[in-house]
């Protein structure tokens, strides 16, 4: 029987291209042409430093054989105990597993009843909003929760917050059986939690060197959710492998996420700032945050590799279709000139509801009756697609064959190998975050945390706030 060829995401970028979006805003081939060694060096650099320095994602693909396993097995004996799956993480810790549980879980998995939902119910807390933690507390049972605290460095003020209240209330409750309702995931021999979790003898699952959070959901950060909540978490890595392989040609012409990353390079250097992501489906929605992160902390940076002052970056907007063509595409069709709209499609949903018949006295209305919201979904795709090329803004999309664990592997391959290409075609540090680390050190001389005391007097004398400024 002859093996069925894997389904493949697409990268359309016509409307980028002057001969769709016009001369003024468009690219030539010759425009191409002139970042193609650019592009070629930037595939060469994160081909040879690839599983090294900060880059060990893009080996997770092929090196966790024995991790999944484990992961599979701690996988299934959660969903025997527990009804509920909590994580506490924030940023990459939390934005890819909130994306993937969106993209292939069912949209009211929590409403689901226990016997069609399979799995957990899942929250991720990713704030340390006083309302929203104890909004948790009231819905949680104890008996049947387990948490999953996920930081690398194990000092993240706002996890191990979260952390340091909900084992008290475990060990309340539990005493020393509380350690059976946590999961840590975290750095095999850096920082607190993992020395934490060896004291209260907590199941560990550890975060590979080389793995930032931002380009963690396909280490256990993520694959430990996913697996929890029932997702395929090989067909995952065997979609992002597939993009990966795709990915391993030098010419843009030939590989999808150096293309995507030079029409960006290009894009910024025509002034354009602005990286709108608009999935046009649900389960898709939260993807968009999740690239937010990606593409905001990687290449937002002050300086370039050779100590220069240069503020790149691309400030990312997320969207979601249809809904935002009624609330922001006013602005992308006939706004400023700053941005490109990325949008994404999908080929084939996982149902189809078609528009029942009615109202033949209003044609305005009666017209609809007999066609499908897939097709309405669609044409407001395209039709937004066309919008936006008629005004002479600069688009592209992404296109699924349908939402798939094996698709959405791609997809964030697809994003994570782009980020990384253009961030070398930048000439910047892809991979690291000072902007991230002033707020977090502020954040701990403003709690008094030992050894910050310099940085608390550097706050202490900050001009301080004149109530001219100051209204009500």
């Amino acid at each position: 029987m002859k093996k069925e060829k894997p389904q493949s995401i697409r990268f359309d970028y016509n409307n980028m291209m002057s001969a769709y979006v016009g001369k003024k805003e468009g690219f030539t081939a010759k425009d191409l042409l002139s970042v193609r060694e650019k592009a070629r060096a930037a595939h060469a650099y994160v081909k040879e430093n690839r599983g090294t320095g900060m880059m060990g994602w893009t080996e997770l693909p092929y090196n966790q054989n024995e991790i999944v396993s484990d992961i599979l097995l701690t996988a299934k004996a959660v969903r025997r105990k527990c009804d509920t799956f909590v994580v506490l993480g924030i940023g990459g810790s939390a934005l890819g597993p909130m994306a993937v549980f969106q993209a292939l879980c069912h949209l009211r998995h929590n409403d689901l009843p226990k016997s069609k939902r399979k799995a957990p119910k899942f929250y991720v807390e990713d704030n340390v909003d006083p309302e929203r933690m104890q909004s948790l507390f009231d819905i949680l049972d104890l008996d049947k929760t387990i948490f999953n605290v996920i930081t690398k460095s194990g000092s993240t003020s706002e996890t191990m917050s979260q952390y340091l209240i909900i084992m008290k209330m475990l060990k309340d409750r539990f005493g020393d059986k509380a350690s059976e309702h946590i999961i840590a995931t975290t750095d095999v021999q850096k920082g607190n939690l993992i020395k934490i979790a060896k004291e209260e003898g907590l199941k560990t699952f550890y975060i590979p060197d080389g793995v930032g959070g931002r380009f963690s959901e396909l280490c256990p950060v993520g694959l430990l959710p996913a697996a929890v909540l029932g997702i395929d978490i090989k067909a995952l890595l065997k979609g992002a492998a597939f993009m990966d392989r795709a990915c391993r040609k030098p010419d843009y012409k030939q590989n999808p996420a150096l293309a995507a990353a030079a029409l960006q390079y290009l894009a910024i250097q025509k002034g354009k700032n602005i990286s709108v992501m608009m999935p046009y489906a649900d389960s898709l929605k939260l993807m968009a945050d999740w690239y937010c992160q990606l593409w905001g902390e990687s290449l937002g940076k002050s300086v370039n590799n050779q100590g220069e002052t240069v503020y790149v970056g691309q400030t990312p907007v997320k969207a979601l279709g249809v809904t935002d063509q009624h609330s922001q595409v006013q602005l992308y069709t006939e706004g400023p000139f700053d941005k490109v709209i990325t949008l994404i499609g999908v080929d084939n949903y996982r149902a189809t509801v078609e528009i029942s018949g009615g109202c033949e006295q209003y044609p305005s209305v009666s017209f609809l009756s007999g066609h499908t919201l897939n097709e309405l979904i669609t044409s407001e795709r395209i039709a937004t697609e066309y919008a936006l090329t008629k005004n002479e803004r600069l688009n592209n999309s992404i296109l699924l064959p349908e939402v798939n664990a094996h698709t959405v592997g791609q997809l964030l391959m697809f994003f994570m190998l782009q980020t990384a290409y253009i961030g070398a075609m930048l000439d910047i540090n892809t991979f690291n975050q000072p902007g991230v680390e002033e707020g977090k050190n502020a954040t701990y001389a403003l709690l008094g945390r030992d050894g910050y005391q310099e940085k608390a007097a550097e706050l202490n004398a900050r001009t301080p706030k004149s109530d001219e400024y100051i209204i009500g």
